[in-house]
């Protein structure tokens, strides 16, 4: 939200009421803020020991910090008290789990070829942009941020313009663990300043947010030839076989969906559901879904706090409303909850159309599309028809079939029995509109590196003729 002057606004979802006012910074502010950034790396790229030892100091310094962490996350963005201090945790483990492996996922790797020594090394790129989303306000720029400081790179951050603070938060957490400014830091402007950051002398970008503005990011940063990754959400289906537990994917669908009020790029968003449980699946599923707490996201024991803004909240209550127009009936929910702040009721829509924009979109709040099909074979289908490619989750107790199915689903992500979690051990991205490159685990560190090969030679080749 933009205020006086051009002022950065950031609004308390749970009461309407202004937060902090922010000025932007200009193009020389990000440009020197790049400047000492590239300074910063000489030094930082050449001590992995260092490196790590540094990490185990942010994380410690985050987890002494964590209830002011949360508390700045939930004011700012509206999830419940409890999610934000969970991610919290979340990225102090992702970050230890860098600095306990970071060596081992880089060391050098020694080939067999014609030369008396081939190994290929793997180096640091420089500073990398990194235009991050309002959702997981930490989680977000942490887990793109561990492996690649690991690696040897720096970072500027350009947070989300609703979360500016908890962006601010966490260059200050690695200003207390001691560790030198220019390594990480964090930008402060609305969306047009991203731009700035990409035409600066930065190596490469990461973003995440939507497939629009993944769009632009990605050509205005490889017309520069600057290597790019892109997380751009998804819609990701939660299929119900016939031999499920319908008690544990009940359960988990409550999970999947309205965790962060469902504004999740790897919630559940599509539940496809075969025609013989569908009524038992839809029963358990509203029954579980109505006892959630809908409140004020500073207490602990709510369940669901408001969405991120007004527009959010508007759009959400127009697609129920179109929804409901097409054919979807409102099996619980389907209406704001609170005569202040943007809360809405966590939604369940049944007979549901594949082809409505619920179900063929990413919605990003607290509305579950159940989709009834008449056989597994039906599901994969439906699943599958999606410019989308992030997630999946497969219920079903028979484990062979599983395996069978979950090679079937195109997506980055397939989870048998579980909702779509990220975790640093595995890699976490997308196909089709979801995105590419990955995040987390080696591969993850290994997007912004230079993969160099060396070979070492007795005498010169002289029968080689192709490049």
């Amino acid at each position: 939200m933009k205020g006086t002057e051009g002022k950065l606004v950031t609004v308390n979802p749970t009461s309407g009421q202004i937060l902090n006012e922010y000025e932007n910074m200009t193009k020389e502010n990000i440009n020197e803020l790049v400047r000492r950034a590239r300074e910063a790396f000489s030094d930082w790229k050449k001590d992995i020991q260092k490196r790590a030892d540094s990490l185990y100091a942010f994380a410690d310094e985050i987890r002494k910090n964590k209830e002011n962490l949360a508390v700045t996350a939930t004011r700012e963005m509206g999830k419940a008290i409890k999610e934000s201090r969970s991610e919290i945790d979340k990225c102090a483990w992702t970050i230890e789990y860098y600095a306990d492996n970071g060596k081992i996922f880089t060391s050098d790797e020694i080939v067999n070829t014609d030369a008396r020594k081939s190994v290929i090394i793997f180096e640091p790129i420089g500073v990398i942009g990194s235009i991050m989303p309002w959702n997981f306000p930490y989680w977000q720029a942490l887990r793109f941020a561990a492996p690649s400081l690991m690696a040897g790179n720096t970072i500027v951050l350009k947070p989300a313009s609703a979360t500016m603070q908890c962006g601010i938060e966490i260059e200050k957490a690695f200003i207390n663990a001691g560790i030198p400014r220019g390594i990480f830091q964090t930008m402060i402007g609305d969306s047009s300043t991203a731009e700035t950051l990409i035409d600066s002398e930065i190596n490469a970008v990461t973003f995440t947010g939507s497939v629009q503005v993944g769009g632009k990011v990605a050509q205005r940063a490889t017309s520069q030839l600057k290597k790019t990754v892109l997380e751009l959400g998804g819609s990701d289906p939660f299929i119900v076989c016939e031999d499920a537990d319908i008690e544990k994917a009940s359960t988990g669908a409550v999970k999947g969906r309205f965790i962060n009020c469902g504004q999740s790029c790897i919630a559940s968003k599509r539940f496809i559901i075969t025609k013989k449980i569908a009524g038992e699946f839809i029963e358990k599923f509203v029954s579980k879904t109505e006892k959630l707490r809908v409140g004020d996201p500073l207490l602990d024991d709510t369940d669901i706090g408001p969405l991120v803004n007004s527009k959010s909240l508007n759009n959400i209550e127009t697609l129920v409303s179109k929804s409901v127009k097409e054919g979807a009936e409102v099996a619980t929910g389907g209406e704001r909850s609170n005569s202040k702040g943007f809360f809405y009721r966590p939604t369940i829509l049944k007979k549901v159309s594949p082809k409505m924009e619920v179900a063929s979109e990413e919605v990003f709040g607290p509305i579950a599309p159940v989709i009834t099909v008449e056989e597994e074979k039906d599901a994969i289908k439906v699943a599958n028809n999606s410019k989308y490619g992030l997630g999946a989750s497969i219920w079903t107790q028979d484990l062979e079939k599983a395996e069978k199915l979950s090679r079937s689903i195109e997506s980055g992500i397939v989870t048998v029995n579980n909702v779509v979690i990220s975790d640093p051990r595995v890699p976490f991205g997308g196909i089709k509109n979801s995105g590419f490159g990955r995040e987390l685990s080696r591969y993850g560190m290994l997007e912004f590196v230079n993969v160099k090969s060396i070979r070492f030679y007795d005498q010169l080749v002289h029968n080689h003729h192709v490049e």
